[in-house]
């Protein structure tokens, strides 16, 4: 009996197909294109579009070569066609057998450097395809403690090819969404952070702004543990924050308070590095970007004007000039902050409550008594 014989007796049984089976099987790619070309379809063409999908999930999981499995999902990928039968039929085998991929993956393969490789290039695959049905698969993987494995499983939740389409009836799925990003925030990469911010600033629900509150406070923990990593994501999550001020929505004062507290931090560390002689790897251009980004994006319309002192005294290097602007911002030893004035937020909490910014600690290691360089004149 021939394999495509095979396959439909199978299918046509109900029986499910192992992935031993699949193992040897490979589905003649020429009946899947002449079901693409059909503008009707009968059920031996839903057999095939299984076949084809089983197959081809199949070999994703199988390879271990990564030119191969770039190919295999781009012949997936290629046979996702908007007729609506297929279409409907298509995403219905996408969803069971990358399913079912996780399960052989999680049940099957001992190695886990292999398993993460499977998950890793089932999650590409599911993102790649931009699929509504797809999203509850990312979901159930946001907990997963590896960093890639993480960032993918976010990044198939919150794709916005996705979110762009999808109508108010989504709303439960997206509360989902926002509440294992919210549990999982602090050990999360700053890029996976960065996704989890831009779903968070589509919606202004409660949960939304809670999870934007959250993730500047796991960056600001970050900085006052010297162990922030690509500032750059902070630029994302400040013009988000400042966005959401900005429309003058519920939660504002609390999103102005940590907004203020992550910009000070990466001025604070920036003027530090300037002053210190620079910086020994690429945080001072990352911090620099943030800093005019931050004035250029979001002051100014948090403020009501156009700002340009920052801008000018990174350009020159002015660590005093910096000082200066920062305290004229965000509140000094002797004047209070534009932001704190305008929000009317103070920093700190319940009887620590002050006027200024939180200081950054010493860096790890150094003694207490070693402060910073005086400022040159």
């Amino acid at each position: 009996m021939s394999v495509q014989r095979a396959l439909s007796a199978i299918l046509a049984g109900g029986l499910v197909l192992t992935w031993s089976v699949i193992a040897s099987a490979q589905v003649d790619g020429r009946r899947i294109e002449e079901v693409v070309k059909k503008s009707v379809l009968t059920q031996e063409d839903f057999e095939i579009i299984d076949a084809f999908v089983m197959d081809a999930v199949g070999r994703l999981v199988r390879t271990t070569d990564f030119t191969e499995v770039a190919k295999t999902r781009a012949v997936i990928l290629s046979r996702q066609i908007p007729q609506p039968q297929y279409a409907q039929r298509f995403s219905d085998a996408t969803h069971r057998e990358i399913g079912k991929g996780f399960e052989y993956a999680t049940n099957e393969i001992s190695d886990p450097d292999r398993r993460f490789r499977v998950f890793t290039n089932l999650l590409i695959l599911a993102s790649e395809l931009s699929d509504l049905r797809l999203v509850d698969i990312g979901l159930g993987m946001i907990p997963h403690e590896n960093t890639t494995v993480r960032y993918w499983s976010v990044r198939v939740a919150t794709n916005p090819r996705i979110w762009d389409k999808a109508g108010q009836d989504q709303a439960p799925l997206a509360a989902k969404i926002l509440e294992a990003c919210t549990q999982v925030a602090e050990t999360s990469s700053p890029e996976t952070l960065y996704l989890m911010a831009q779903f968070a600033g589509r919606s202004d629900t409660v949960p939304a702004q809670n999870l934007l509150v959250r993730l500047a406070d796991v960056r600001i923990k970050q900085y006052a543990g010297w162990t922030v990593k690509y500032e750059l994501a902070d630029t994302g999550i400040l013009k988000l924050l400042a966005a959401k001020i900005v429309s003058g929505g519920t939660g504002g004062q609390q999103m102005a308070k940590q907004f203020a507290q992550l910009y000070s931090y990466a001025f604070q560390r920036y003027i530090r590095g300037v002053r210190e002689g620079g910086f020994k790897d690429l945080s001072g251009g990352r911090l620099a970007s943030v800093l005019i980004e931050g004035e250029q994006q979001c002051l100014s319309k948090m403020l009501g004007g156009p700002q340009t002192a920052v801008t000018r005294a990174v350009e020159a290097g002015d660590a005093n000039a910096l000082q200066a602007e920062h305290d004229r911002l965000l509140g000094g030893p002797n004047q209070a902050g534009a932001l704190p004035a305008r929000f009317n937020f103070t920093y700190g909490s319940g009887s620590e409550q002050r006027p200024t910014p939180l200081p950054l600690p010493e860096p790890p290691g150094r003694p207490a008594a070693e402060t910073q360089p005086p400022a040159k004149p």
